[in-house]
């Protein structure tokens, strides 16, 4: 399977690339201070001129008409351009785990009213799923819709939202019928402000610390019937649907950051000298310089298999997926970790932006089902 770029991609990449950079100057010596972690409305919009926030959804709705291929593409370009790993996962979260259910579920008139907005920057979305007691397995929501005239009533509690503290829309999922297991959840769009919604204080977080996150408490929360997703009990297949997408092109923007990394890493083995010789003259050094290009360019080739497989709606599509999100997630860490290895005591120092490379690399494992989920997704496609 051919993966050439064609000189329109390239040119996409390049112009992402070079405006990422200008935009979000926080590489070396431009770190965000841990006082003031969020990121800006001002920042937001630099996103949706970058074209990060509708890249997928059709130009008829504001968005860049993108397949999944070419989104993926351009969220690379993004995570290589902007050290700012955080804002681009907020990004990737709002478009992919909220955008595309909305662009591909909603009725017409909502989908009219908020895509634009969203891709526009004028509206920050929210995927609020994940459960104190059940993650984010969708048979078993605690959160629960009841149903009343011309709509429903949502309550509970999801506790781990990102982009909640700021979003103005929440895509969110709730049981309709406990005695219908992954059959009785429905999806929902919310949007803030609603009666009976309210979003916790921020959480104090490890990494990605410019995408903020919060619980969020729905109280007889009223939704009315045309911001359901899909039909009541639709809702287990639209967050599959979603995860296909943010399995896929949301881990795009690691391999940008692995990219990152090793051009920095080639730099510095090259120009570092430790006993009178260059330190890529030692074995060890680049025998890790090149365990971090075969993570890389092994996670590139499976993610864009993924999303080729996802623009064609293969039926193996989840397998890529999985394996894709698997490969990239650990490869993350072990080449972040790595690069903080090659620099010393430099790559510990925030300055340097490795030590946050390290600590946004780290989540990759756990969020949008984690590498033993993964693993048990790719099991059953073989069979096992």
């Amino acid at each position: 399977m051919d993966f050439t770029l064609s000189g329109q991609q390239r040119d996409r990449c390049a112009s992402v690339l070079a405006r990422a950079q200008a935009a979000f100057p926080t590489g070396p010596g431009h770190h965000r201070p841990t006082a003031h972690p969020a990121y800006t409305r001002a920042e937001w919009s630099r996103l949706a001129a970058l074209g990060l926030l509708g890249a997928s959804v059709p130009t008829a709705e504001g968005g860049g008409g993108l397949g999944a291929l070419d989104t993926a593409l351009v969220f690379e370009s993004a995570g290589r351009g902007c050290a700012d790993t955080g804002i681009l996962f907020a990004a990737a979260a709002h478009l992919f785990a909220c955008g595309m259910p909305i662009l591909d579920f909603a009725p017409p008139d909502t989908r009219k009213r908020l895509l634009p907005r969203m891709c526009s920057g004028e509206l920050i979305a929210a995927n609020a799923m994940t459960e104190p007691e059940s993650g984010s397995a969708v048979a078993r929501l605690a959160v629960t819709a009841r149903r009343v005239a011309d709509g429903f009533l949502l309550s509970g509690t999801k506790s781990f939202v990102s982009n909640g503290p700021v979003a103005d829309v929440f895509v969110t999922y709730a049981t309709t019928d406990p005695q219908a297991g992954h059959l009785g959840v429905t999806a929902f769009v919310v949007e803030r402000g609603a009666p009976g919604l309210a979003v916790g204080q921020p959480l104090d977080k490890m990494g990605l610390l410019s995408c903020p996150a919060a619980p969020v408490t729905f109280d007889d929360c009223f939704v009315p019937d045309e911001q359901v997703l899909g039909a009541p009990g639709q809702g287990g297949a639209i967050f599959q649907h979603s995860m296909r997408w943010e399995r896929s092109c949301l881990f795009a923007v690691y391999l940008g950051v692995q990219q990152r990394l090793l051009d920095r890493c080639v730099e510095h083995v090259r120009q570092r000298r430790q006993s009178g010789r260059r330190l890529a003259e030692f074995q060890s050094v680049s025998n890790r310089v090149v365990d971090m290009k075969l993570r890389l360019e092994s996670g590139r080739l499976l993610l864009y298999r993924a999303c080729d497989a996802l623009d064609r709606d293969a039926p193996d599509t989840s397998l890529w997926v999985s394996l894709s999100k698997l490969a990239v997630s650990e490869a993350a860490v072990a080449s972040s970790l790595d690069a903080m290895r090659l620099f010393g005591g430099r790559g510990y120092l925030r300055e340097e932006g490795i030590e946050a490379a390290v600590r946004d690399a780290l989540p990759t494992t756990v969020f949008s089902g984690t590498s033993e989920i993964q693993r048990q997704l790719i099991a059953r496609s073989m069979g096992l």
